[in-house]
């Protein structure tokens, strides 16, 4: 295949997981109509942003992996011959939760699943309280529609883990996101903020010569703990080439459908002129496994 349409869904979400569902399923559907065969969902699709606070009676929104979502989401791939990426709270056995990418294939079965490996802790995103850090590596996941590199939010900070997947052999990088703006930072941070965000993942693109497709959501999601400003989501759902070239961008309000045409074999080109795989001094990167330098 060398030319794949795909989709990026940005959506609110509300505290209704049913609902949440629904309106993923409603926009999977109206994007597989307009001719999408890959469509990625954002990060935490079916709830809203629980990690803005610590609370154990959150971990009742973690659920298995083959599970109630992933038979709903298998339904509609496999009715409509598209491939899903979608984005779980995976409960791996008691007391032991992940943040997972799970993708399903054209015939509804599960190709395949990644675990966040990097896992923040900052004010308003404590993840590190939900989620033991992956462990399945970075390999990406075989599908009938190409070899996809899929990674989630903050691993979209660290060129190391798209390097790897490009080396593995992934033909595009996808990072389901959730990822937005403190309220009481000023505009000219939060718009500092966002381009940082975009152009670390353009980055990628360039350095590895493959597509990134990076799903946002929207919305302004208050924190349970009142004296906190809560998160507003800042959209911007957007897919590069391989040379970091925006192909498709979504604004920072909207719930939107973003479509995109990947030409994949462009990729075969770009590297070819910028041989950046043929040129890695790998004999000098072993300072790369220290914690710091002293």
């Amino acid at each position: 295949m060398s030319k794949l349409n795909a989709a990026l869904i940005q959506h609110r979400c509300s505290s209704d997981l049913t609902s949440n569902l629904e309106k993923s399923l409603t926009l999977i559907q109206q994007a597989a109509q307009q001719g999408a065969k890959l469509i990625v969902l954002q990060e935490l699709h079916r709830s809203l942003y629980f990690c803005q606070q610590e609370n154990t009676d959150y971990f009742d929104l973690a659920e298995t992996i083959p599970g109630p979502s992933t038979d709903t989401l298998g339904s509609i791939a496999q009715q409509l011959g598209i491939v899903i990426v979608a984005s779980l709270f995976e409960k791996r056995a008691t007391g032991v939760y992940h943040n997972t990418a799970v993708v399903i294939d054209t015939d509804g079965a599960i190709a395949g699943k990644y675990r966040k490996m990097h896992i923040p802790d900052d004010p308003g995103f404590y993840e590190k309280f939900y989620f033991t850090p992956g462990d399945l590596g970075f390999t990406p996941i075989k599908t009938s529609i190409g070899t996809l590199g899929v990674l989630v939010c903050w691993d979209q900070w660290f060129p190391e883990a798209a390097r790897l997947m490009a080396m593995a052999g992934a033909q595009m990088l996808i990072y389901p996101t959730a990822i937005g703006w403190d309220p009481r930072d000023d505009k000219a941070e939060q718009e500092r903020q966002r381009q940082a965000w975009i152009t670390i993942q353009r980055s990628h693109a360039i350095a590895n010569g493959i597509p990134v497709l990076s799903v946002n959501r929207v919305g302004h999601e208050a924190n349970p703990n009142s004296t906190e400003a809560g998160i507003d989501f800042w959209g911007t759902s957007f897919a590069t080439g391989p040379q970091g070239e925006i192909l498709a961008q979504a604004n920072q309000s909207d719930e939107t459908i973003t479509l995109v045409e990947l030409d994949l074999l462009r990729s075969e080109n770009i590297r070819r002129i910028w041989p950046y795989f043929r040129d890695r001094r790998i004999d000098a990167y072993h300072d790369l496994n220290k914690i710091l330098r002293d």
